[in-house]
């Protein structure tokens, strides 16, 4: 019951199987640069709706502070790393976020084009919040076991963040509808996923 409760609240329409998890700490080296990288990018996006929605003070505030944050979890993941002897390795192509993007049309309204932005955003952030609670509760290792509880916290608030500034820009029925549909074409890609250790793999 609170698994699915946890899905419910996270939006979530497709469970993570623990043998993700099994993959995933079987190559801490790969997982964990894949993590690293993947803040970086959640920092870059942040950033980027800053220079593209300038004039949306409110949000501006809000994307400041996920994109500081996130390169704080960089930090840290990167920091985990070295003191675990490890090197952090080249960024790889995250076909994760790709597929997510390419669920919208193309769209020259700048509106439809943030609400696109935003949905992938928060649905990014849940299901990385999903799989760190996955791989924490499946870690014999307690101190990496209490590294991705932490950081599953901060990826619901970024989540909830994401999702709610969506709803500020459009009427709320027109957005929940798109958000319904995105989240069941990412369940739809995710029941042939987790078979690599990355975040989305």
């Amino acid at each position: 019951m609170i698994k699915i409760n946890f899905l419910i609240m996270l939006g979530l329409k497709f469970e993570t199987e623990t043998s993700w998890a099994e993959i995933a700490k079987d190559d801490l080296q790969q997982i964990l640069t894949d993590h690293a990288f993947a803040e970086q990018k959640a920092a870059s996006n942040a950033v980027s709706i800053i220079i593209n929605y300038s004039e949306e003070t409110e949000m501006v505030k809000a994307m400041s502070d996920i994109a500081i944050e996130e390169m704080e979890h960089f930090k840290m993941v990167h920091l985990l790393m070295v003191k675990r002897g490890m090197v952090l390795g080249r960024e790889q192509k995250n076909d994760y976020a790709r597929h997510l993007h390419s669920f919208f049309p193309k769209t020259k309204d700048r509106t439809d084009a943030l609400i696109q932005r935003l949905l992938i955003a928060a649905l990014i952030e849940a299901r990385s919040c999903e799989r760190f609670k996955v791989f924490s509760e499946n870690l014999n290792d307690q101190e990496l076991s209490d590294f991705y509880k932490e950081l599953m916290i901060s990826e619901a608030n970024h989540y909830t963040t994401f999702l709610g500034f969506a709803r500020q820009y459009q009427d709320r029925k027109i957005v929940d509808k798109k958000w319904e549909e995105l989240l069941d074409y990412e369940a739809n890609f995710m029941k042939n996923r987790g078979n690599k250790a990355k975040v989305h793999g």
